[in-house]
């Protein structure tokens, strides 16, 4: 079994619109919408892998960011322990930098069905507040 750490950015603007991207359709969980992310590699602070990973994806890095909720979550083929980060200020314009589509949408607007279901209880704490 797969065992995982994971830094995700929640991309909040001032109009309250989160940046999501779609995954790949060879990925796990292929086609969802997701937060940009990935995996924590050996010796870096989930912090740290946060600001490396939407370097990569989405060409921005983070000026201020708060950890938002801690979940762990098991597949049959997996466990995965996720670090959702709200990132309220970044140097840059996000974009899919991977060619992954993206898009802005209505913090309100979220649908946690259009995401891997490990998403649902932050989706579900983002439409709340």
């Amino acid at each position: 079994m797969k065992i995982l750490q994971i830094a995700v950015g929640i991309i909040r603007n001032q109009q309250k619109e989160i940046f999501i991207t779609q995954r790949a359709a060879d990925a796990h969980m292929a086609n969802k919408l997701e937060f940009p992310g990935g995996k924590i590699e050996a010796g870096e602070t989930p912090e740290q892998a946060l600001i490396r990973e939407l370097q990569e994806e989405v060409g921005i890095t983070p000026v201020h960011s708060t950890l938002f909720e801690k979940l762990e979550y098991a597949f049959p083929d997996r466990h995965i322990t996720l670090w959702f980060w709200l990132v309220d200020s970044w140097e840059g314009e996000p974009w899919g930098k991977e060619g992954q589509p993206a898009q802005w949408v209505a913090q309100s607007a979220l649908n946690a069905e259009d995401f891997p279901p490990a998403n649902e209880p932050v989706i579900n704490k983002l439409i709340a507040g």
